[in-house]
């Protein structure tokens, strides 16, 4: 499916989206992409810096060879900087901006060197350096931020830009006295069309990433309610554990069931219970926060986690939850009110209960389980649970299967 282009009236809003923060499994994609970009500049500047250096040691007294030798140099250390940092996990999402305007601006500063030399003709002809544009712009793609895409892409044209404009109005560039023009002769035509180039260059990274952003969006999505789908909710799961050990912060997941399910579609229809789902489901979305994941788990059954945030807090978020889903109306395609939907639910918390995503799932299913036992139509976190010394202390072991998240529903629902 080819995502459709943005009409007039919805560009205000398709800007905003694109320039909201990326989507943290995005972002953990981007870092790997960010590594591969750092050993790639770095095996690329090092092998280019060899003839700067074989420049230099043939002629130590020549300008160009000094000015080559110092860029390449310079080089050398920024992109082995960039690329121990990465190593040592320090990436953060800003740095895809940082280390993308450093590449393009190392081109458009070697090109710039050529102007301090006298050699305007190479510096708005070079065949050598001036490719080196579309390496940088099509390293911004496996970033999988459209926003570096387009902060790259515009670096990039006002700095070709201004090199074009500095030796067009500074040297007479189609002087007889440059004959026999080695790196050819100054055209505007040709170098509008260079910047043309740049700009499709630019627009075509942009596209590519928004196109994997959209197929991702397709993917991790599940039709019915809109909310993610399970697949999504382990990888970002994953991601969100792994950010809570960096960070010593805590965590917080729940497992959210509706109860007598199977009886409401007993009742009313299977239509009444899509209805009911999406119901809960647009009631979930608009009570928690941008950070907060939901997920649909499967079947009537819901996943929620909760980063930087303690049980209790979450005890009472979800409090608010339970309290409108009970008293929801749902109205089906005849307008006809029905209701009787009710949740339950149970938590566990990041480093309490568990420090792995398995067993963290296990803890608030079996707190699910235990609000299931005790009537239904509540919660129950990690304090709760103590409180009921005559359920049982956990359901039966889940049978193990290759997927670390295997999950069998257990009864009652």
């Amino acid at each position: 499916m080819t995502p459709e282009l943005p009409r007039a009236t919805d560009l205000l809003p398709w800007w905003r989206r694109l320039w909201t923060t990326a989507d943290p499994v995005m972002i953990d994609a981007g870092a790997g992409g960010e590594l591969i970009v750092a050993r790639v500049r770095l095996c690329l500047i090092g092998g280019l810096f060899v003839i700067p250096l074989v420049n230099y040691i043939q002629n130590r007294s020549a300008t160009e060879n000094q000015v080559g030798l110092g860029i390449g140099l310079m080089a050398v250390a920024v992109a082995g900087v960039i690329l121990l940092s990465i190593k040592r996990n320090m990436y953060r999402p800003w740095l895809g901006f940082i280390t993308s305007a450093i590449d393009v601006s190392l081109v458009s500063a070697g090109l710039a060197a050529f102007l301090v030399l006298d050699l305007p003709h190479t510096a708005v002809n070079s065949k050598v350096l001036f490719p080196v544009y579309f390496l940088a712009m099509f390293a911004t793609s496996i970033r999988y931020d459209a926003r570096v895409c387009i902060t790259t892409g515009v670096l990039m044209l006002l700095e070709y830009a201004a090199i074009v404009w500095v030796a067009a109005t500074h040297w007479s560039l189609n002087d007889p006295a440059y004959a026999p023009f080695t790196y050819g002769m100054f055209s505007w035509s040709a170098q509008i069309g260079r910047l043309v180039i740049l700009l499709a260059a630019a627009v075509l990274a942009t596209v590519v990433v928004v196109r994997t952003q959209r197929l991702r969006q397709l993917s991790t999505s599940d039709r019915l309610t809109g909310l993610f789908n399970r697949g999504y909710f382990e990888a970002r799961l994953g991601a969100e554990l792994s950010r809570a050990r960096r960070g010593g912060s805590p965590l917080s997941l729940v497992m959210l069931d509706v109860d007598h399910f199977k009886r409401f579609n007993d009742r009313f229809g299977h239509l009444a219970g899509d209805m009911a789902l999406r119901t809960i489901a647009n009631l979930m979305r608009h009570a928690l926060r941008r950070s907060d994941i939901i997920a649909r788990f499967g079947g009537e059954e819901f996943v929620l986690v909760f980063p930087e945030t303690e049980p209790d807090a979450v005890l009472e978020k979800l409090e608010s939850i339970r309290e409108a889903v009970a008293s929801a109306t749902i109205r089906l395609h005849r307008n006809q009110p029905i209701g009787g939907i009710t949740v339950s639910a149970g938590i566990a918390s990041f480093p309490h209960d568990s420090a792995d995503a398995e067993s963290l799932i296990d803890a608030a299913d079996a707190r699910l389980f235990r609000a299931k036992e005790g009537g239904r139509n509540r919660i129950v976190g990690p304090t709760a649970a103590a409180a009921l010394p005559d359920l049982p202390e956990s359901p039966a072991p889940r049978p193990r299967s290759s997927s670390p998240f295997s999950w069998r529903r257990r009864s009652p629902s």
